[in-house]
């Protein structure tokens, strides 16, 4: 994570090894499952090669923002201009939701 003072000055970037869909307004991301112990997985528990992750109403319209150039406090702006009173708490939800991604490896900050 980028050494910030402040944690929404983070501009998130998309891991480009992350596939992705945007159907009927819903984000659907395409995670492939390597190395050692996900192929024994894959073997022995028929664990899929690629898993899906289906992002909620709020993630489906974050994720597309995220570019690497707009910082965590203006995405929450335009979620705030969507979503109106329906995102708040505003910044402690999307600060929670950028830092799970990013502990996923789904994004960089």
């Amino acid at each position: 994570m980028k050494n910030s003072k402040n944690f929404l000055e983070n501009k998130p970037k998309k891991n480009p090894n992350i596939n992705w869909t945007l159907e009927g307004g819903k984000v659907t991301l395409e995670i492939e499952n390597k190395g050692f112990f996900n192929t024994l997985a894959q073997k022995l528990f028929k664990k899929p090669r690629i898993s899906y992750i289906h992002l909620d109403e709020t993630g489906s319209f974050i994720w597309p923002l995220i570019d690497g150039k707009t910082d965590i406090t203006d995405l929450g702006k335009q979620l705030k201009e969507h979503f109106g009173e329906k995102a708040e708490p505003l910044y402690e939800r999307l600060s929670k939701y950028i830092k799970i991604l990013e502990s996923y490896g789904f994004v960089e900050l």
